[in-house]
Order: structure tokens, then C-alpha cells, then sequence
């Protein structure tokens, strides 16, 4: 009975991983869009917030980049309960870096806006 139940949840969460994979890969393809569509960066008037939007781009940059390499770690699927766990951090993992990508994308959007809206 014990055993049942472990392998009927161990199934269930590899079942929600794939969907988390899916929500990843889609939110760092929109990202990717997003940034694309904001090259060239606008020139931020003065020191201080032309170094928080630097720092807020590369920010987005770099775990953008971890979520990737975690994501693309969990390409192929595991049949070890141990392994199938892992292999299931790792797509949760990715999803974590990923929504703090998307986070740092709109914080550095918001910066944008209200330098706009003050200077303009």
C-alpha cells in the first residue's frame, strides 16, 4: 500500500515538473522577446540610474541564464526515484530563476517608466 502511494505521488510530480518545465520555457521565451523588442537600451540621464538599470539588465541577464542551464539539464527525464527527484528540483529550480528574471525585466521597466514619467 506504502509503495503504491509513493509511486502514484512520485508520478504526480513528475507529471506537475513537466507542466513547470513548460511555464519556464515559455517565460524565458518571452523574456528573450521583451529584451529584444527594448534593444538599444535607452541612455538613463544621470550616473546613479544609468548603474541601477545596468545592474537591473544584467541581473535579469544572469538568472535568466542559470534558468536556462537548469532547464536544459532536465532534457531528458530520469527512472530513478532519487534521480527522478533531483531531475524534479531542478526543473522547480528553473522556474524560481526564471520568475526572478521576469521580475528583474519589470523592475527595470518600471525604472524606465517613472524616469520618463519624472524627466518628461
Amino acid at each position: 500500500m506504502l509503495t503504491n502511494q509513493l509511486r502514484h505521488d512520485l508520478q504526480w510530480l513528475k507529471r506537475q515538473a513537466r507542466k513547470d518545465r513548460w511555464i519556464t520555457i515559455a517565460l524565458l521565451s518571452g523574456l528573450v522577446a521583451a529584451w529584444a523588442r527594448q534593444l538599444p537600451l535607452p541612455q538613463a540621464p544621470g550616473p546613479i540610474l544609468w548603474a541601477l538599470s545596468l545592474a537591473l539588465v544584467a541581473g535579469s541577464a544572469i538568472t535568466w541564464l542559470a534558468s536556462a542551464l537548469l532547464t536544459a539539464a532536465t532534457l531528458r527525464e530520469r527512472r530513478e526515484p532519487v534521480e527522478a527527484l533531483r531531475w524534479i528540483s531542478r526543473i522547480q529550480r528553473g522556474k524560481t530563476w526564471a520568475f526572478w528574471s521576469a521580475g528583474a525585466y519589470t523592475a527595470w521597466h518600471l525604472l524606465q517608466f517613472l524616469t520618463a514619467l519624472m524627466l518628461g
